[in-house]
């Protein structure tokens, strides 16, 4: 039977827990086109506010999995465990593009379906979207070369897989309906469920600049990520790691990726992205069976980067996917720079105490580098480069950050909003360690 979309909101608003019924009719609805974008937003509000049980996200997740095509890698020849992380979100969060091909380096076959940016925070694809001609959504066939080739693609979720959720993710970005648990969770996990994937680990942000500010929260959303890939029989980890500040030295699409690149060419390797990047990796080694503990998956990891063999494993998934062939020595040469640029000075000397993370993620979306409506284009140009991290100490009139601009008027407005955001103290403040906690395991 036909559900009316109006009358599941309102059994929803006023507190009932919906059947598999009605969810099930709620993300066929999203593929069809039965439920508007304001019925879905007004669903999502309510969830956000509301929640949902634990068996109504199972629903969820099972729903929007099986609302496209369940990819099945059996028949592809493809040697070795096919294995993804997944991040909830942060500013300056590129672990991604460094991870992919670090496992694909030490045997792992990774298919990477990520995301756009969402709220104040950045998309994977949207920063390998800066590299010219790089594909986000190619064809099976395309992917499947890459992965023989590279042994990882990161590409978007084709229109066959999980398409409940791509409609419901661009309503979510500019609902101020991000930051629900639920919907978080089967977000991520349908696409993941549908990749075809036999180990996950997730990278649950915690602190100022993530959607869980506190570690209550954290440890909920991994709990939930973790229960609910469970019971779908994927063996899932969830690592809560710190988001205080921006994670390694730029934030901004293009700034991103010459960051990324700098990384594992070794040029520049920032301290805390590479914490958190090798103990990802130690864990997803680990978990797919691909290291015996996670001291041999983080050795197995440093190795893959210092012999350059996750460095080559990244410049042949961009080959394969149209970006530039060169482009571990000249892919940041041919994205897109700012026309302006603007230091953002100390106004004191002291250390580096504290950073609003958040405002600072909004400040990059403010200047064009994010989407302030569902669907809006990016500049892959604009950002912040050279922030230095909470801790540092500086002086009077030292760059504490770099600002890359379309305009003037646009640069200063962002400077403005880094000086109020990042704090300078007397004393040095304590610093938050970049890996906090391993929440849960399977």
């Amino acid at each position: 039977m036909k559900l009316l979309p109006q009358e599941v909101i309102r059994r929803k608003r006023d507190g009932h827990a919906l059947s598999a019924h009605e969810v099930s009719d709620f993300v066929q609805g999203l593929v069809t086109g039965a439920w508007s974008d304001a019925q879905a937003a007004a669903l999502a509000m309510v969830v956000l506010l509301r929640g949902m049980t634990p068996a109504e996200t199972v629903a969820l997740t099972h729903a929007m999995t099986h609302s496209g095509e369940v990819l099945d890698w059996s028949a592809s020849g493809l040697r070795g465990p096919v294995v993804d992380k997944h991040s909830t979100g942060g500013v300056g969060d590129k672990v991604s593009l460094m991870l992919a091909p670090i496992v694909a380096a030490c045997g792992g076959v990774v298919p990477m379906i990520s995301g756009r940016g969402l709220g104040h925070t950045g998309g994977t694809l949207d920063k390998l979207e800066a590299l010219p001609g790089y594909q986000c959504t190619p064809s099976h066939e395309t992917v499947l070369g890459a992965l023989r080739a590279a042994g990882c693609a990161i590409v978007g979720a084709s229109r066959r897989v999980a398409p409940a959720d791509r409609r419901l993710y661009a309503i979510r970005d500019v609902t101020a309906t991000v930051e629900s648990v639920p919907l978080i969770t089967a977000s991520i996990l349908s696409k993941k469920l549908a990749a075809g994937l036999q180990a996950l680990v997730m990278d649950v942000k915690v602190g100022n600049g993530a959607f869980c500010p506190t570690m209550e929260q954290a440890q909920a959303l991994a709990m939930s990520l973790v229960t609910v890939a469970r019971g779908a029989g994927l063996p899932t980890r969830a690592v809560i790691t710190d988001m205080n500040q921006v994670l390694g030295r730029t934030a901004g699409n293009a700034l991103e990726t010459r960051e990324a690149i700098d990384f594992l060419t070794g040029r520049e390797r920032e301290p805390r992205l590479l914490a958190v990047t090798l103990a990802l990796a130690a864990h997803l080694l680990e978990l797919g069976g691909l290291a015996a503990s996670l001291e041999e998956g983080e050795q197995r990891a440093r190795r893959a980067l210092e012999q350059g063999h996750a460095a080559e494993r990244f410049a042949r998934m961009v080959a394969a996917l149209g970006g530039p062939r060169d482009v571990l020595t000249a892919g940041g040469a041919a994205m897109a720079q700012a026309r302006v640029i603007v230091d953002v000075d100390a106004s004191s000397a002291g250390f580096i105490g504290a950073m609003d993370t958040r405002a600072i993620g909004v400040a990059v979306v403010a200047l064009g580098g994010g989407r302030q409506r569902a669907g809006e284009a990016i500049d892959p140009s604009v950002g912040l480069s050279d922030v230095l991290a909470v801790g540092t100490p500086v002086q009077a009139g030292q760059a504490l950050a770099r600002v890359h601009a379309r305009n003037v008027e646009e640069a200063q407005a962002a400077a403005q909003t880094l000086r109020s955001a990042i704090e300078i103290h007397a004393k040095a403040p304590h610093v938050h360690a970049p890996v906090v906690r391993v929440c849960a395991s399977g």
